[in-house]
């Protein structure tokens, strides 16, 4: 009897001992360098705002956040890095719009979007809008889609990879509008950006954010946004819809999600810390200046979302019969 009792006792301890170390361990947290991983190379929408969110990031948790980008496969590079990350708060992740849609896309995944995450909390959602170069002789949608229609294959665009809404956007415009062009993808908006600007490229979908100050700049000549309303960052852009293809609507997102089985306290502090960085007024106006719409809410919120997103991707693309090349 005794000998149970010490035995029990043992076991007690242990199991006090395993639950006080892991209080520790995120009672201090951060007490190291954040890693933010970014699915897209610099200079487009994921980096730029992700660059600005790990700055802000940085200054409420008194820890650097460093972003890296793994790019490649539409995000999937990252998304595989990250779901075999340690989930200890200390490796994020910036999901965009392609983490709903590659489930639908890819044949095999080494990473489940839902299952092999915990949401944090969406960032923001975007128009797309379709820009072709200072120099095209395109000067509205109309022009060019009656161009496509006369040189079919002969028109190209650029994407930021296969699976983007960059890509899906361009894609979904060809079935709307029955055109045909070739799709050249490229490892995200920044690097496909001076080839489009050049003109070896006739055409993209980039995200408004990455491509504004291309427009204001004189680079780029925008035709229409992607979304049912025209932004507010740029109100003189028509709509798709507005512009000749009726009906046409899409928009992106990206998001902030770590590996399964994150604390639950590190997830609440990181999605409280999101949600006073969202609604900080300068880091809102420095979205809402680019075409971005802030999307504050609650971690669930988020896993919700992203679970009517990746069903809803799924019956478009199926739909659609968009399949990768």
């Amino acid at each position: 009897m005794k000998n149970t009792f010490i035995r029990r006792s043992l076991i007690l301890l242990g199991l006090l001992g395993v639950v006080s170390a892991a209080v520790a361990q995120t009672s201090d947290y951060p007490s190291k360098p954040i890693r933010l991983v970014v699915g897209f190379s610099a200079g487009g929408a994921a980096d730029t705002v992700g660059r600005a969110l790990a700055e802000n990031l940085a200054q409420r948790m008194g820890q650097p956040v460093v972003v890296e980008n793994l790019a490649g496969a539409n995000g999937n590079i990252a998304a595989d890095a990250v779901a075999r990350s340690k989930p200890d708060g200390y490796t994020l992740y910036m999901p965009s719009i392609g983490h709903a849609v590659n489930p639908a896309l890819y044949r095999k995944l080494n990473h489940d979007p839902i299952r092999d995450f915990s949401t944090i909390g969406l960032v923001f959602s975007a128009p797309n809008v379709l820009v072709v170069p200072a120099s095209s002789p395109y000067r509205t949608l109309n022009d060019l889609i009656a161009d496509a229609r006369a040189n079919p294959g002969k028109l190209s665009f650029a994407s930021a990879g296969n699976g983007t809404s960059v890509h899906l956007s361009a894609e979904l415009l060809k079935r709307m509008a029955k055109i045909d062009a070739v799709h050249v993808p490229y490892r995200g908006t920044g690097s496909a950006m001076p080839d489009l600007i050049a003109g070896v490229v006739q055409f993209s979908f980039p995200n408004l954010p990455s491509a504004l100050p291309q427009v204001k700049a004189g680079k780029l000549r925008a035709l229409g946004v992607t979304t049912e309303n025209r932004s507010a960052a740029a109100p003189e852009i028509p709509t798709i819809a507005e512009a000749g293809v009726p009906g046409y609507r899409i928009s992106t997102w990206y998001g902030l999600v770590a590996p399964a089985g994150l604390p639950a306290d590190i997830r609440t502090r990181l999605n409280r810390e999101l949600q006073l960085i969202l609604n900080e007024p300068k880091f809102r106006e420095r979205l809402l200046s680019q075409g971005a719409d802030p999307m504050p809410g609650s971690a669930e919120d988020f896993s919700r979302f992203l679970a009517t997103e990746t069903e809803r991707w799924r019956l478009l693309i199926e739909q659609s019969k968009i399949s990768l090349e």
